[in-house]
């Protein structure tokens, strides 16, 4: 299994250069904000928090990485592939810089209300940037949603569908919490949790349809066990949506955390049923098959 995902990411790496490095970088700048917070401690007064780098690093470090390894797939011309990649690496470029700069200056990166009107117009800017990474993003979407049978990779792009509808939910989170300048709402909702989760459908429904796609179940279990664990999952961040919308955190003792809960288990079951088909495959892939002349003894 470990040598078929350094194949991947090898052939990833050589299709998406760009990318692939840039989502490197968002590691590099984490590993330096971990080093510093350990040092130094996270608050950098009045407003910036070395936290909020590091963990807005790595995420769209490991975004971006996810990005790279879908948009072969997709199926565009030559020149929407360059138009998309552009758009996401000169979001990304923009925001590794605004992130990292504001915090370590001591300013908010979006919201600022310390700074000065320079502070506020990159906070602003940040903000449409933001826009570029959700249209991107249905562009994406879109694309793989429009695309027919026969598909070269049928359950891989199925994990895609899904992973990319989740994403556009978590992009609208975004947009919400852009519009509220702060990421909670009422006594206890936080938006940041359901826009996280969403986000990591394409690592949580990208790696059980690579598990299904090289085990040995036929094609229709794949496809149905694949859809119940991407269901589940798109289930469970709707429910994580209306808590937060009623203003109630995720993690009380409550309907739809419980429910949400539910859903992320069923999901995991069907990870977990994928990873044992896929080493059940690759066990029987390297047994030594028995001469013809043996083989019915």
């Amino acid at each position: 299994m470990f040598n078929e995902l350094m194949t991947s990411a090898v052939s990833i790496f050589k299709r998406e250069q760009a990318l692939v490095m840039l989502g490197l970088l968002g590691f590099v700048i984490a590993g330096c904000a971990a080093v510093y917070m350990f040092f130094q401690g996270a608050v950098v007064l009045p407003e910036g928090n070395i936290k909020n780098v590091f963990s807005f690093a790595a995420a769209l470090g490991i975004f971006l990485l996810s990005i790279a390894a879908i948009l072969p797939f997709a199926g565009f011309t030559i020149r929407m592939r360059k138009v998309v990649r552009r758009l996401f690496i000169a979001a990304a470029s923009y925001s590794y810089v605004i992130e990292t700069l504001q915090n370590f200056r001591g300013f908010n990166p979006r919201f600022s209300k310390a700074g000065g009107p320079v502070d506020i117009l990159a906070g602003a800017l940040f903000g449409v940037v933001s826009l570029s990474f959700v249209i991107s993003g249905i562009l994406l979407a879109v694309q793989f949603l429009k695309m027919k049978a026969p598909l070269s990779r049928p359950v891989l792009i199925i994990g895609i569908r899904y992973a990319l509808l989740s994403v556009f939910i978590a992009n609208l989170a975004g947009l919400i919490m852009m519009s509220l300048q702060g990421r909670f709402t009422g006594a206890g909702g936080n938006y940041i949790v359901l826009h996280g989760i969403g986000l990591h459908s394409l690592q949580t429904l990208l790696l059980p349809a690579w598990l299904l796609e090289h085990s040995n179940l036929l094609p229709g279990k794949q496809r149905q066990l694949l859809h119940t664990g991407c269901i589940a999952w798109l289930i469970g961040i709707m429910f994580i949506a209306v808590q937060t919308s009623l203003g109630c955190s995720m993690f009380e003792i409550s309907l739809f955390p419980i429910l949400t809960v539910l859903c992320l288990l069923v999901w995991l079951l069907t990870v977990i049923s994928a990873y044992i088909k896929h080493i059940s495959a690759t066990a029987k892939s390297r047994l030594p098959r028995q001469p013809a002349s043996t083989r019915y003894l």
